[in-house]
């Protein structure tokens, strides 16, 4: 088999990517290790920026994101007992929209597969050759021998735990926090019409939904912790601690703990193999930018492999790392801020925790600084950074 372009990873990155690369005339081939129903399912971020938003309702997107998201004009931080809004329409002129990342999953299929995409599910040993000279794709075939991709150019868009990054010589930025989330989703109507981010002595929270009819909440966590050890009803007194505002409570569908960390590889491009999306750069989910860096890469990159495979002209391809870094980098200090700022940090001693209360009433009570966070946090405009 032969494309232009082979795709490894149908989460947000992989999928964009071969639709706007087909809005082109550019033939790609997705694979995807796990079956269609799991990446269908799989609840990640949930909060699209404004440029992204733009994006996906430009590529015909758009339609079930505008009936069933849920735009915020909005966040609010709690702290000192008391909830102070960043109101980023004032502010900014522009919103976010909550719409979980398994929807945009959804949308995306479904678009491939009535555009006659190929989109390839439960594919497994994948592997990534020759990227210098004339990519392949090796992988397990049905017949039980090995199958091969020969591409153009190769993209990794297959997470952090993925394939495509060892193929990359790299190196590699790190930093793990000294702490986690205990986040749930829950069957109860949302109380709140707009995302709360709280600081309290006990540690974050978060409350955040999904729908009309579910909402997501986090608490901050020892990175040790197993959340079989917290009942649901320690989860919600603590979630009424910390948050200090009515909850509604309800069944819990899910409940997990996730570590927190910022990474990033430099460069996301070796010969004609190009990573994107979490294969290229891990962000804290404080600042909910983990999809929207995705999706902001795969924008580059379905440019710079158009004037690359119509026209020969490599000028994107080459600068396609750089670009896109200085946006990750932009997205990994705002990610950081927002994380030491609102968590508590189980080394941090008294004048620490006075350092971090100085940094939100700031942001609260000045309008630039206010406007610092709000523009980062609606997402800075393409090609601003």
């Amino acid at each position: 088999m032969r494309t232009q372009v082979g795709i490894v990873g149908a989460g947000p990155a992989g999928l964009l990517l071969s639709h706007l690369l087909a809005r082109r005339g550019i033939d790609s081939v997705v694979l995807e290790a796990r079956s269609r129903e799991y990446v269908e399912k799989r609840v990640r971020a949930g909060v699209l920026e404004h440029p992204t938003v733009e994006l996906l309702r430009e590529v015909g997107l758009g339609e079930r994101l505008d009936r069933e998201g849920m735009a915020h004009e909005g966040v609010s931080l709690r702290f000192d007992g008391e909830e102070h809004r960043i109101d980023f329409a004032d502010l900014t002129g522009r919103g976010i929209v909550v719409y979980g990342q398994q929807e945009v999953v959804k949308d995306l299929i479904t678009a491939r597969l009535a555009d006659g995409g190929d989109v390839r599910f439960e594919v497994s040993g994948v592997q990534i050759d020759d990227v210098t000279t004339d990519p392949v794709i090796r992988f397990d075939g049905d017949d039980g021998g090995r199958d091969e991709l020969r591409c153009d150019v190769v993209v990794g868009a297959d997470g952090f735990h993925g394939v495509s990054r060892a193929c990359v010589p790299h190196t590699a930025h790190d930093r793990q926090y000294p702490f986690a989330w205990l986040g749930i989703l829950a069957k109860a109507a949302p109380t709140q019409d707009e995302l709360v981010y709280a600081h309290h002595e006990r540690g974050f929270a978060l409350y955040s939904m999904r729908s009309p009819e579910v909402t997501r909440l986090y608490l901050q966590v020892p990175v040790d912790t197993d959340a079989d050890d917290w009942s649901d009803a320690r989860i919600w007194d603590e979630l009424h601690e910390r948050l200090g505002t009515e909850i509604n409570e309800g069944p819990l569908l899910e409940k997990g703990v996730t570590g927190m960390r910022s990474f990033v590889t430099e460069p996301m491009r070796h010969g004609k193999l190009f990573l994107a999306g979490d294969a290229a750069h891990i962000v804290p989910p404080t600042g909910a930018k983990g999809m929207n860096l995705a999706i902001a890469d795969v924008r580059v990159l379905a440019d710079a492999l158009t004037t690359h495979l119509h026209d020969g002209d490599d000028t994107g391809i080459d600068g396609y790392s750089d670009t896109c870094l200085r946006r990750v980098w932009r997205a990994e200090h705002f990610s950081w801020w927002m994380t030491s700022m609102l968590h508590t940090d189980p080394a941090a001693d008294a004048f620490d925790r006075r350092l971090q209360l100085s940094q939100l009433r700031q942001t609260v009570s000045s309008r630039a600084a206010a406007t610092t966070l709000a523009e980062n946090y609606v997402g800075l405009p393409h090609g601003s950074v």
